[in-house]
């Protein structure tokens, strides 16, 4: 569905990672959310790889990836566990620095890629996105009914895996439709994919892993970064749904801007229509944001 784009699989020693490759020019590494798989970059990914090499990945436990065991810590599927698998197959293709762009959850491993492997992330892109501790301690009612994945998937087994996989349909319908981006903007083979994966109990049972992980360890992970003076060194660009979440229940703290400053020196952003998923909403616009910020280098 990525038109012009190769597959390719990547074996990095505790996953097998699916991913679609093109174009030419400087390395752009793309890292897609909840519910989605890399399928979420197929209007923009062509466009960007007229300009740059383009990695679009699974990440491990959605998609065509794998879903190897998890840990009583969760720590296999910690997004210091996902960053090192990006890492690794951005090293296999012979790129030891690049540019990273994440939606969702896919934004939590791009961050987390930059503050443990600085040397090797130019520039940052998060989507849609704040810090995970971040979220955590500014929560409230309207995040613990907004963001349901977080307290639902976190759950103990094994009840968000049957929600999920019996649900699936209703779960995709239910973010597709609810976060504020129009139907439309997803073709139908691209929604029974994300289906497919919630359905399936291998990769039920890995999101779920994920989800504990962003409730425990990586909570950890990047409080134990801010205790110790670790920052975000390369420019960020922070881009998020007006009117949404990000655009109104922060504002009291800065709004989203503000807050990634509490963690990178040189950060620039802006809201966007469509939705949370204004990636495909509103590609054309989110190409061009991206286009300045990464043609900036």
């Amino acid at each position: 569905m990525i038109d012009g784009f190769e597959t390719a699989g990547f074996d990095t020693g505790t996953a097998q990672i699916f991913y679609c490759h093109g174009g030419t020019g400087p390395p752009l590494l793309l890292l897609h959310g909840f519910p989605e798989t890399h399928l979420m970059w197929h209007r923009l990914a062509p466009a960007l790889a007229r300009d740059f090499t383009v990695i679009c990945p699974d990440l491990r436990g959605y998609g065509t990836s794998s879903c190897p065991p998890s840990a009583p810590d969760h720590a296999p599927y910690s997004k210091r566990a996902l960053a090192g698998d990006m890492l690794a197959l951005m090293q296999q293709r012979g790129f030891t620095r690049f540019a990273v762009v994440g939606h969702d959850r896919g934004g939590r491993v791009a961050y987390r890629l930059a503050l443990d492997h600085p040397a090797r992330v130019s520039r940052l892109a998060v989507l849609d996105v704040l810090p995970t501790a971040t979220v955590w301690e500014l929560g409230d009612g309207r995040m613990a009914q907004g963001f349901w994945p977080w307290s639902l998937l976190a759950q103990d087994p094994p009840l968000p895996e049957a929600v999920l996989t019996r649900c699936a349909a209703e779960i995709v319908d239910a973010a597709l439709t609810g976060w504020g981006s129009a139907p439309s903007s997803f073709p139908p083979a691209q929604r029974e994919a994300y289906i497919a994966q919630l359905r399936d109990a291998a990769h039920a049972r890995a999101i779920c892993e994920e989800y504990r992980a962003a409730a425990t360890l990586d909570v950890s992970h990047d409080r134990s970064d801010r205790a110790g003076g670790r920052r975000i060194v390369c420019p960020l660009l922070c881009l998020w749904a007006k009117d949404g979440p990000l655009d109104s229940w922060y504002a009291d703290h800065g709004g989203p801007l503000a807050l990634w400053r509490d963690w990178a020196t040189d950060v620039q952003g802006e809201a966007m229509p469509g939705g949370h998923f204004f990636p495909e909403a509103e590609p054309d616009r989110t190409l061009n944001s991206l286009r300045g910020f990464l043609r900036a280098a």
